[in-house]
């Protein structure tokens, strides 16, 4: 598991109950697992398609720090499947699971694309050369 996103709980984050708003949680860890995606099948035309139960164990308050980790868990023809945990790093409690998210790539015309990979990168050579140096 790759644990690279912080997060700070801040008010505006929280509920009715003072807690970390489930909501909130949920689109940093869209926001973050899309990038994820893009740069594994190396193509900036990604839609979340699946997310499998959500696992709420523990919650976080104003002021937690909390980190969102992905683990890339299989690649399809045209998608990645992976699972996500998130975890407070004061209470170092886990605060959220999710066994199977699945992002598709997709082409121009916002259909599924083939990507021809099958392995994990660390790096963000994916990306087709025009959109690398566009800001050359």
């Amino acid at each position: 598991m790759n644990f690279h996103t912080r997060k700070w709980v801040r008010p505006e984050d929280l509920n009715a109950n003072g807690t970390l708003f489930g909501g909130s949680l949920l689109r940093w860890i869209d926001d973050e697992a899309v990038v994820y995606a893009m740069i594994q099948l190396g193509n900036q035309r990604i839609v979340t398609k699946y997310l499998s139960e959500i696992n709420f164990r523990a919650s976080a308050v104003q002021g937690d720090i909390i980190e969102i980790g992905l683990q890339a868990t299989s690649f399809g023809r045209t998608s990645l499947t992976m699972r996500c945990e998130v975890r407070n790093i004061i209470t170092q409690e886990l605060i959220l699971s999710i066994e199977k998210i699945v992002f598709v790539g997709l082409d121009g015309n916002g259909a599924p694309v083939e990507h021809g990979y099958t392995d994990i990168t660390f790096e963000r050579d994916r990306f087709p050369a025009e959109l690398r140096h566009r800001a050359d």
